[in-house]
């Protein structure tokens, strides 16, 4: 049983917008037992959260590729069973979805989400018991932390506490490493691949180590396009989230667009370069305790010489 269950359970930027949520609601509450419903690909990661006492992976994403799957059915039953058998004092979506908002129906406890002009898709609100008006303009990790505070009954303060600990993920670092993240599921986020690579040249003149993590095939292969014009520069396995944190920890610079796992690097205070031009930063740009240069906005394509220049400003 939990005492809070929070239900965020996905994309990666939204689970790690929601980690400050959970360190103030530990701040406030250092007896309760909190709990985490969460996408089973980034549960490795939550469960790295120092606040986090028990973690419960979904398959939503698996289960709607496999829908007519008997086993399927018999996963989503299993799940459900197990929502059910146990009741928690608060429950919390702080994804505002219809299917977040199902996960917290079968929940048993007193059930908390935004109100109809704040939720992101307004059927949701039909699912929760309390209701918290949370203006939509602000910045995702302001919105969890407002939202929880309100379910839980007290004023958001204090610094952004993502609940990781960067020194116990870097044992073993050495070389200077540079991490590119050029890998987004949206188009018009993308860097082009000629910027990436003249950036890349630069870096490696400058004595780092060049690391192209991807998770799809297609990002693989951009990686790979990238790394054959780049000398020594690496291509990663595929790794578990909770390694591939290990891998951003470690790493001296990270330069990438807006994607999870740049703001998986502000969380854990690498120095960061964010190239913006599918988003608005104000919205979606990382924030942490590193330091962090933005560069580009919606629409707009950052020339090299500018994201080399934030780079010697914080490296």
């Amino acid at each position: 049983m939990s005492d809070i269950l929070f239900i965020k359970t996905s994309s990666l930027g939204d689970v790690i917008h929601h980690m400050p949520a959970v360190s103030d609601a530990r701040r406030q509450r250092p007896d309760a037992r909190i709990g985490w419903v969460v996408e089973e690909a980034f549960a490795p990661l939550v469960r790295l959260h120092r606040a986090v006492d028990e973690v419960i992976p979904v398959a939503s994403r698996r289960w709607r590729r496999a829908a007519f799957s008997p086993s399927t059915w018999r996963e989503i039953v299993t799940f459900l069973r197990a929502m059910r058998s146990q009741t928690h004092g608060t429950v919390i979506d702080a994804q505002g979805l219809v299917r977040s908002a199902i996960i917290a129906r079968f929940a048993r406890g007193r059930r908390h989400g935004y109100d109809r002009a704040s939720v992101r898709e307004w059927p949701a609100r039909y699912f929760y018991d309390a209701h918290y008006r949370v203006d939509r303009s602000l910045h995702a990790i302001v919105r969890n932390r407002m939202l929880t505070a309100q379910a839980l009954g007290y004023a958001p303060d204090g610094p952004l506490d993502f609940g990781l600990d960067r020194a116990a993920l870097t044992a073993g670092a050495g070389a200077r490493v540079a991490v590119l993240l050029h890998a987004t599921a949206r188009p018009e986020k993308e860097w082009p691949v000629a910027s990436w690579i003249t950036l890349g040249r630069w870096l490696g003149n400058q004595g780092y180590r060049v690391m192209l993590p991807w998770g799809t095939a297609a990002e693989r292969q951009r990686s790979v396009e990238i790394a054959a014009a780049l000398p020594g520069a690496e291509v990663p396995d595929l790794r578990p989230l909770d390694e591939v944190a290990r891998l951003v920890a470690r790493a001296s610079i990270v330069v990438g667009v807006d994607t999870g796992l740049l703001h998986l690097a502000a969380a854990l205070g690498v120095p960061l370069v964010a190239i913006f031009l599918g988003t608005e930063p104000e919205q979606h740009g990382p924030l942490g305790a590193g330091k962090i240069e933005v560069i580009g906005r919606l629409g707009q394509i950052p020339a090299v010489d500018e994201v080399r220049a934030a780079i010697e400003r914080i490296a």
